[in-house]
């Protein structure tokens, strides 16, 4: 009976220490700072002219 007790609760035990550290590792981390949606570069069109959004 321990022995399928322990196997029930150690997975979900496991389960709520990664939940736990994440969030632990949310609140710890800074901002990002910019803006996410912002292009790494430019576009570039035809014969190396640059083309503005």
């Amino acid at each position: 009976m321990a022995m399928v007790l322990l196997a029930a609760l150690v997975p979900i035990l496991m389960l709520a220490a990664v939940l736990a550290l994440g969030r632990y590792e949310e609140l710890m981390l800074p901002e990002p700072k910019g803006d996410p949606l912002e292009p790494a570069a430019l576009p570039v069109g035809r014969k190396g002219t640059v083309q503005s959004p």
